[in-house]
C-alpha cells in the first residue's frame, strides 16, 4: 500500500518552514529549494502542494494569521470565567504580539504586511486575517456593553432595533481602532521605539478609556 500523505498537514509543515525563512531572510529571500530543505521534504513535494511561490506565500500568511487567532481562542476557552472586558484585554495583548516568545512571529507578520503593500494577492489574504480578528473583537465589545443579545429585541415601533444597529456600528469602530493600535504597537516594539512594558501600558490606557466612554 502506498503511504498516505496528510496533504493539509504537509502544507502547514511547509508554511512553518516559509515563516522561519521569512524571519531570517525576508520575503525576497524565500526560495522553493530552501523551503524544501527547511521543511525536510523534496522539491517535488513543495511543488505538489503549491503551484507557485506566490501561492505558497499566501498560504503561509493565512497560516500565521490563523495561528494567532486560534491561540487567542484557545486562551479564552482555557482561562477561568471572566468578563468580556477582561477577555478583550487578553485578545488585544495577544494580537499585538508583545511577549518575548512571540517576537519572531511579530517579525514574520510585519514582513508579510510590508510585502502586502506592493502585492495585491498578499493584501487580499491579509485583509481576510484582519477581518477574522475584527469579528472576534466586535463580538467581545458587544458582550461587554450588554448588547450581545439585544438585536431585534426592541418594541413594535422598531426603536430597539435602531438602537442595536447604532451600538453595533460603534462596536465596529472601536474594534478597528483597537486592532490598528495593536498593530502599530507591534511595529513600535520591534524597532525599539517602545518597550513591551510601555506598549502594555498604552493598551491598558486605551482600554480604560474605552470603558469610560461606555
Amino acid at each position: 500500500m502506498p503511504k498516505q500523505v496528510d496533504h493539509e498537514g504537509r502544507r502547514r509543515q511547509i508554511a512553518d518552514a516559509v515563516c522561519l525563512l521569512v524571519d531570517e531572510h525576508g520575503l525576497e529571500g524565500v526560495t522553493l529549494r530552501d523551503v524544501a530543505t527547511r521543511a525536510e521534504v523534496s522539491m517535488g513535494a513543495v511543488q505538489r502542494c503549491f503551484r507557485t511561490k506566490e501561492e505558497m506565500l499566501r498560504f503561509a500568511l493565512a497560516h500565521i494569521g490563523e495561528r494567532v487567532t486560534e491561540r487567542v481562542r484557545r486562551r479564552l476557552a482555557a482561562g477561568p470565567a471572566q468578563s468580556a472586558a477582561s477577555e478583550l484585554g487578553l485578545v488585544a495583548r495577544e494580537v499585538a504580539l508583545l511577549r518575548e516568545e512571540h517576537r519572531a512571529e511579530a517579525r514574520i507578520w510585519l514582513a508579510f504586511v510590508a510585502g502586502a503593500a506592493v502585492n495585491p494577492a498578499l493584501a487580499a489574504t491579509l485583509r481576510s486575517s484582519y477581518a477574522a480578528l475584527e469579528e472576534l473583537v466586535v463580538r467581545l465589545l458587544a458582550e461587554a456593553s450588554g448588547g450581545g443579545g439585544e438585536a431585534g429585541g426592541g418594541g413594535g415601533d422598531g426603536a430597539g432595533l435602531g438602537e442595536s444597529a447604532e451600538v453595533r456600528a460603534a462596536d465596529r469602530t472601536e474594534a478597528r481602532t483597537l486592532l490598528a493600535l495593536a498593530d502599530g504597537l507591534t511595529a513600535h516594539v520591534l524597532v525599539g521605539h517602545r518597550t513591551a512594558e510601555e506598549a502594555e501600558e498604552v493598551l491598558h490606557a486605551h482600554l480604560v478609556g474605552l470603558w469610560g466612554r461606555r
